[in-house]
């Protein structure tokens, strides 16, 4: 049973990571043709964020590519993973209520934006990372004692 639940949040903390990762990737145009683009995503923030003053998109825009790309590589390598989670959820949660204001209930359901908010509070609960930066950290410490 025990390694089942580390396989879970293995892969649940893989796939928030790589959730961040394609939605970067695609704001950065490193998709291809396949990539929204900043301009694209500039217009998009601005709509989600109807309730904002004007012009604080960009501001929006950056500070969530920021966030976005620190979570996903800390998830990836798994360090201080339940801090990263519980700010994951947080943002994907803010993300979640702010497409819900602009837009309706419909947006952040089709996008499942609430789910994954609720995935990252979920790994935030977990007692122990397999296959993390973390897991090392605490096997080091338990050698030393």
């Amino acid at each position: 049973m025990r390694r089942y639940q580390d396989t879970a949040t293995l892969l649940l903390r893989l796939a928030l990571a790589m959730g961040f990762l394609s939605a970067v990737s695609s704001r950065l145009g490193l998709l291809g043709r396949h990539s929204s683009g900043w301009e694209n995503f500039l217009v998009y923030v601005g709509k989600v964020n109807s309730f904002a003053p004007e012009g604080s998109a960009l501001i929006f825009a950056i500070a969530s590519t920021i966030f976005e790309s620190l979570f996903a590589i800390l998830l990836l390598i798994g360090y201080q993973t339940r801090w990263v989670s519980v700010g994951a959820a947080a943002l994907t949660l803010a993300f979640a209520l702010a497409m819900t204001y602009s837009f309706g209930l419909k947006d952040p359901l089709d996008y499942s934006v609430f789910a994954f908010s609720a995935g990252a509070f979920l790994l935030s609960t977990v007692s122990g990372y397999y296959w993390s930066i973390d897991e090392l950290i605490l096997t080091r410490s338990l050698k030393k004692s």
